[in-house]
């Protein structure tokens, strides 16, 4: 048997971090087995699913790299298929047609409420052979559910799980329009795919008896279920909008790797030993629904920080530097120009002091671009009478050659010395005057990074300024 997984995504908004962590724990099991992943776009809701939204989940998915080996497959690409299905059902009595209206369904539930019986359909149209005089409408398709015994599914996460079927009503298949239902089409699509492992969220765990009943009164045998657990918010509680249920791409926005991303959402149900970094290749090596924990987790934001900064610490940074790149344009800097410092040197000058992306570029807008002015704190503090200072380390900068960290820490640490200061008073001010504030990564690879010409023009433009700040003092 080849193991084939499937994502199936609703597309009526975006790519939700929780449906990623399923799309990647059956991208991982297909890729652990050799077999084949595949992406189903559930578009039968007319009227919540859309284009955009659609879109959203592509996106989200080439991002994080999960490669899917057939699809996206859509489901309102298939009516023919689902037609022939029912037409065969209703020819073989695993399916009828129920002309029940409205009205009588809704008084035979609030009986059943009454009598505090769980609500159901009472068959009453299960057994017709033809329409009842009272019959009002084009009729709905029901499936024939067996009502006697019961339905094991045997969930390779929840451990066996026993329904009584004479709980499970005959569900409707086919609306009375004709467009069939959710738990119909997903069976058929299972079965025409061949599926075998369907990983998905722990919400659908009831649907799978139901499921499971369709495909074995078609002849199939069902695929094995693995329910995975809800991810929680930090407090516990379940996801919402407000307390933490994100895009996958919000966290790109947010300035994470797709590395860390991956890293992050595996580890959200799943464990291998005490591990906490994985390798894509170890986890495709480790990865088992059977190691799934049976209970939810909760995100840690902390957590992420801590994989992210460790990923653009030890990729490569020409690949941390793509990402890097996309930051840096969203405040409008390219840094493929060439009025700035090569962009790799900048992923490694910044990473050790970067949790974000987003920080990184905040941080690395000096190299490509002037201050517009000081942090008010730090010009106070290390540029007020600093202009003699500052008046030495453009003379001495002035004559470095060649233009390297080495040389660079050599001219600072000599201006030092001849003025017997500390190093963080001729670094400090200086620092302030090529980042416009007190952070930098260290001061020689600073200005290398920076160049000659541009360390420069801001020492002196920093220098005017002290000067303009001591003639005006009291």
């Amino acid at each position: 048997m080849t193991v084939t997984t499937r994502f199936a995504p609703s597309p009526t908004g975006y790519l939700h971090i929780g449906g990623a962590r399923t799309a990647l724990f059956c991208w991982l099991y297909a890729r652990r087995h050799g077999g084949r992943f595949v992406l189903r776009i559930e578009d039968t809701d007319l009227e919540r699913s859309t284009p955009e939204a659609i879109n959203a989940i592509l996106e989200g998915m080439s991002w994080l790299g999960l490669d899917y080996d057939e699809g996206p497959l859509y489901q309102t690409h298939r009516f023919d298929r689902y037609r022939e299905v029912l037409e065969r059902m209703l020819a073989e009595g695993t399916a009828y047609r129920c002309y029940c209206s409205k009205a009588r369904l809704d008084a035979v539930r609030a009986d059943q409420q009454a009598r505090k019986v769980k609500p159901r359909y009472d068959g009453r149209c299960r057994d017709l052979t033809e329409p009842p005089a009272d019959a009002e409408g084009a009729p709905v398709i029901r499936f024939r559910q067996p009502h006697e015994g019961h339905t094991v599914v045997d969930d390779h996460v929840k451990g066996k799980v026993v329904f009584d079927n004479a709980e499970l009503d005959d569900l409707i298949i086919a609306r009375g329009d004709g467009t069939p239902t959710y738990n119909f089409v997903v069976v058929v699509d299972d079965m025409d795919m061949n599926i075998s492992h369907v990983i998905r969220g722990d919400d659908h765990l009831n649907n799978s008896a139901r499921q499971s009943n369709i495909l074995k009164a078609l002849g199939v045998e069902p695929p094995v279920y693995a329910h995975v657990p809800m991810i929680l918010d930090e407090a516990g509680k379940k996801l919402s909008k407000r307390t933490g249920a994100a895009s996958v791409m919000e966290y790109r926005d947010a300035g994470y790797l797709p590395e860390a991303v991956i890293n992050y959402l595996v580890r959200l149900g799943w464990a291998h030993g005490d591990q906490e970094v994985f390798t894509l290749d170890e986890m495709i090596e480790h990865f088992d629904v059977g190691d799934i924990n049976h209970s939810a987790s909760s995100l840690n934001p902390s957590k992420l920080d801590w994989l992210n900064q460790h990923y653009m610490k030890t990729l490569p940074p020409a690949h941390v530097a793509r990402h890097l790149a996309w930051h840096l344009g969203a405040l409008d800097i390219d840094p493929g120009r060439g009025d700035g410092p090569d962009i790799e040197a900048v992923v490694q000058a910044q990473a050790e002091r970067s949790k974000t992306l987003v920080e990184m570029a905040e941080n690395s807008r000096f190299f490509y671009r002037t201050p517009e002015g000081y942090d008010e704190k730090a010009a106070r503090k290390h540029l007020k009478g600093a202009e003699d200072v500052l008046g030495a380390l453009h003379d001495a900068l002035a004559v470095v050659d060649p233009w390297t960290a080495d040389a660079i820490h050599q001219a600072v640490t000599g201006v030092a010395e001849e003025r017997e200061l500390k190093m963080g008073k001729v670094a400090q001010p200086l620092r302030v005057a090529v980042a416009g504030g007190p952070v930098s990564p260290p001061i020689d690879i600073t200005l290398e990074l920076l160049g000659r010409e541009a360390t420069l023009a801001r020492i002196e433009q920093a220098r005017a300024w002290a000067l303009t700040q001591a003639e005006h003092a009291p």
